[in-house]
């Protein structure tokens, strides 16, 4: 059996993690809801339910992925297989793999969408249009069928490469890159946009609390989805990249520190995009592509060196979108590797060829092709994989696994706790998603 491959040091992994876990949903989500859920009044829940959900469900997927040195497939059937069921166990670990490879190749077409935006900053097209309403044209002629072929195997094709140098030398190294880099140019518009003129409305928004939004069940089910669906549990990418971590690191200090950045990630986004809203006087009101791609596009022309703020903010999201994008075609990859026996470089092909023909036939379809995915597969896996490990593994597994690289034992909580308030919880975010069409 061949050596699976590792990370080569405890930043590279949580690094990687952070990558998995900041996305669109701290860019174009997050700040949305903050917008329209009052502000502080939001981020009390969010915060409550990222701490809930990083110290359970985070470190749990992490702990399954290195226990069981496995993606979701065998993970799943070596549980299973304690119980004499392994292929039941096998069967079930096909959901998050191929929600993964379908979450990846919807996110292909956006990443498209963000590579023609970001290389059109320094050619001048993506400042070009003269009105809203021209900024809305240009995004509706790209994000049809057929719109934007080029950009989107481009940005498939920058990311299978970085995959291809596999674990350490490809994931490891863009990440420690990346990551970094996104951090710093969001710093710096959070900075620029600090000093324009009726910012400070932005700030007062974001940090007030309103008691009737606060009391609204509504403010708390929002707040659980965004915090859910940010911190990427999905039976999945956290878990595949888990198998890679060496039993030497703390898997719950690298959790928390993953839920640590992917908030800051969040709130920096929200205190770029609130502010700068409100130098214009307008309400953030819509999120989703229509915010990065036509709204604030149009306020950013309109902005001193508008042209130079463009180029930092769609590099930003490139990057923060590309270490998204990695995660979500590893657990695939690492499945091919795992079934067929291929090497690294074959089995990216063969993702990348399906990955390719498929993307380009849903881009006039991928809002809706998103939305099932993150609606239905991405609970389910996440609660299927708490299953597997709370409820099939079991206490003495998981208290195991959770205590190897430590130094002092993890809180006694932490296994009631997930079996049965964060189980639970990943069945209550599908529920409420299919009730209100989507809560992440």
């Amino acid at each position: 059996m061949k050596k699976r491959e590792s990370f080569n040091s405890q930043w590279g992994f949580i690094l990687a993690c952070i990558g998995s876990a900041v996305g669109m949903g701290n860019i174009w989500m997050f700040p949305t809801r903050v917008s329209l859920y009052g502000g502080g009044s939001f981020l009390i829940p969010y915060f409550i339910f990222v701490i809930l959900i990083g110290s359970t469900g985070v470190i749990g997927e992490m702990c399954l992925g290195r226990g069981t040195r496995s993606g979701p497939i065998d993970a799943f059937g070596m549980a299973c297989e304690t119980k004499g069921k392994r292929k039941i166990g096998e069967t079930l670990g096909w959901i998050p793999v191929l929600g993964a490879f379908a979450m990846a190749i919807g996110y292909t077409v956006v990443m498209g969408w963000i590579l023609k935006y970001m290389v059109g900053t320094f050619t001048g097209a993506t400042l070009a249009a003269g009105d809203i309403d021209g900024f809305a044209a240009n995004f509706g002629s790209m994000a049809s069928a057929w719109g934007n072929n080029f950009w989107q195997i481009l940005a498939l094709l920058i990311c299978m490469i970085i995959l291809m140098f596999g674990v350490g030398s490809g994931i490891e190294k863009a990440n420690k890159v990346m990551m970094p880099i996104f951090f710093l140019l969001f710093i710096v518009l959070g900075v620029y946009v600090a000093f324009q003129p009726g910012s400070s409305a932005g700030y007062q928004y974001i940090f007030r609390v309103d008691p009737k939004a606060l009391a609204s069940p509504t403010t708390w089910i929002f707040a659980l989805g965004q915090a859910f669906f940010s911190l990427s549990v999905a039976g999945n990418g956290t878990l595949i990249y888990g198998s890679y971590f060496s039993d030497e690191e703390d898997i719950p200090a690298s959790a928390g520190r993953v839920a640590f950045f992917d908030t800051m990630a969040a709130m920096l986004a929200a205190l770029v995009i609130i502010p700068a809203m409100a130098t214009t006087g307008a309400q953030l009101n819509q999120g989703g592509p229509g915010l990065l791609f036509i709204f604030l596009p149009h306020l950013i022309r309109s902005m001193p060196g508008g042209w130079l703020i463009a180029i930092i903010f769609f590099t930003a999201v490139f990057l923060a979108g590309m270490t998204s994008l990695m995660n979500l075609y590893e657990a695939p990859i690492a499945t091919v590797q795992e079934k067929t026996g291929f090497s690294r470089i074959p089995s990216c092909c063969i993702i990348a060829g399906i990955g390719a023909v498929v993307s380009l036939l849903i881009q006039g379809i991928v809002s809706n092709w998103m939305d099932l995915l993150s609606i239905y597969i991405c609970p389910l896996g996440a609660g299927l994989a708490g299953i597997m490990l709370f409820w099939v593994f079991g206490k003495q597994y998981v208290e195991n696994e959770v205590n190897k690289g430590r130094k002092h034992p993890f809180a006694k909580w932490f296994y009631p706790i997930c079996k049965y308030l964060y189980v639970p919880i990943c069945f209550l975010v599908l529920i409420l998603g299919i009730v209100l069409g989507g809560i992440g």
